[in-house]
């Protein structure tokens, strides 16, 4: 009895020791050597962060492009989605509420041209980027507000537009807090 219960002492403490010790500090050694040295993409002007190039923000202002819902409140510390299916009554009620808003805000949009993205929150909860359709839809907003032309800020989303992988692996995709960042910079 002895005998097994050193053992199981022994196993412990060379478990804790890999996977407490040894496995982060593996994960922490190569997330150096990637290129922001997994410190998140930080977006830093004039010194100061403005936040995080991979972490969703809420843009609720109508003179600012609106990002993806998220289901944690843009938290990464708690990312995910709200695990609610698509004929939950709770679910429909939250993604219509967001129809009304956007519809409000966005007068002369019709349902049905609302892209999913503006309304409906991704798995993680933080998504930062929005598809050129979300992007375009909401021009006339900011336009009207800002008194800038549409077609200058056509030429802007144009211009934060990331192509997909190689191609074609994904969707064509513009960061939301980058673009308005630039929007803001825009005479």
């Amino acid at each position: 009895m002895l005998k097994y219960l050193k053992q199981s002492i022994i196993l412990t403490v060379i478990t804790i020791l890999m996977f407490g010790f040894g496995f982060p500090l593996l994960i922490w050694g190569i997330g150096q050597l990637m290129p922001n040295k997994s410190e998140g993409s930080p977006i830093i002007e004039n010194g100061k962060v403005l936040g995080f190039e991979n972490i969703g923000q809420s843009f609720t202002d109508d003179k600012y492009f609106w990002g993806r819902p998220s289901a944690v409140g843009y938290n990464a510390a708690g990312s995910g989605g709200s695990n609610l299916g698509p004929t939950n009554p709770d679910y429909l009620a939250t993604v219509q509420g967001r129809i009304d808003t956007f519809m409000m805000k966005n007068p002369g949009i019709r349902k049905e041209d609302i892209p999913s993205d503006l309304v409906t929150a991704s798995g993680s909860g933080i998504d930062p980027n929005i598809s050129l359709q979300a992007a375009n839809i909401q021009i006339p907003r900011i336009s009207s507000v800002r008194k800038i032309p549409q077609a200058k800020l056509r030429e802007l989303v144009e211009q934060f537009t990331e192509k997909p992988l190689l191609g074609f692996f994904g969707i064509e995709k513009i960061n939301v807090l980058k673009l308005n960042i630039a929007l803001d910079k825009l005479k």
